[in-house]
């Protein structure tokens, strides 16, 4: 067996070899050389002399090709807003958004049939613990289990990583919260977060207004988010009631998915401020001297 993959690994190399001396050009085995020649991703439970997991690094890679996610909590509520695709012209939008409990849900980038998966963990653990304590199951617990569930993919030969991540949001005694899930069994509590494809831009206008959000009310806060979510949009595409999703749970307010009617009324709402943001400001071009 040891010499048959030895015979193997040679003839692609001379191959390789031979193909950049004679033809100058990136041929496909040139470009595909470099992840054949890595041995040490083939298995999650294979360590890199560098101390790493390829498959880790592969299923974090997963998440932020998906779909931008949005999570932002104020002392009362905890909002989750997020983009969903169509896998073509002919076919719904995916679904993001998954209700846990009467008070949690969560939201997903990545790979929806591994969300699904997790998804229905979570329930059942929900279901679990109110059917044996009459009392709902705390937030942070629940993340901790599937921070658990997820490690175990990590640590047994055989298996893959989850490649999706979540944002958690729920409400229990202690609060609003809002919890980012990693594909690599890392938890935070965090006070806002966005995943996903151009997250980046998200996250900087979190950063740059997060002390306005631990006061607002829930009207304000979904603009923030909806806000948020509106920077992670491709130049050519637009917030509307088929690609948003927008949920929310908080004291007296069960974990709610609104509909797309509701949905278009925020959206129009924070339209409205643009332009009205836009009337008032300085004219640039106003000669001043």
């Amino acid at each position: 067996k040891h010499s048959c993959v030895s015979i193997i690994i040679s003839i692609a190399t001379n191959t390789f070899v031979h193909n950049r001396h004679h033809s100058g050009k990136r041929t496909p085995l040139d470009l595909n050389f470099t992840m054949f020649r890595n041995q040490y991703d083939n298995d999650v439970t294979t360590w890199s002399p560098q101390g790493r997991l390829h498959q880790l690094e592969y299923a974090m890679e997963a998440v932020k090709q998906g779909s931008a996610a949005i999570g932002i909590k104020s002392r009362t509520h905890a909002v989750l807003a997020s983009l969903k695709r169509a896998p073509s012209e002919l076919s719904a939008f995916q679904k993001k958004t998954f209700e846990i409990d009467e008070h949690i849900g969560i939201t997903i980038a990545g790979l929806t049939a591994d969300a699904r998966t997790l998804s229905r963990f979570m329930q059942t653990e929900c279901m679990n613990h109110k059917y044996s304590y009459d009392v709902p199951l705390p937030v942070s617990r629940l993340v901790t289990q599937v921070g658990n569930r997820l490690q175990r993919s990590t640590i047994g030969y055989g298996r893959r990583p989850f490649g999706v991540g979540i944002l958690c949001a729920g409400y229990d005694a202690r609060g609003p919260h809002i919890y980012q899930i990693e594909p690599s069994s890392n938890f935070f509590d965090c006070k806002a977060q966005a995943i996903g494809a151009r997250s980046q831009s998200a996250r900087t206008y979190l950063e740059r207004h997060l002390n306005e959000f631990l006061e607002s009310d829930a009207d304000t806060l979904i603009k923030h988010a909806l806000r948020a979510l509106r920077d992670c949009l491709p130049a050519d595409v637009e917030l509307n009631s088929k690609n948003t999703c927008l949920s929310i749970v908080g004291d007296g307010i069960p974990f709610t998915t609104y509909s797309s009617d509701a949905v278009v009324k925020h959206i129009t709402a924070i339209d409205t401020d643009a332009d009205a943001e836009a009337r008032n400001a300085p004219d640039s071009n106003m000669d001043t001297s």
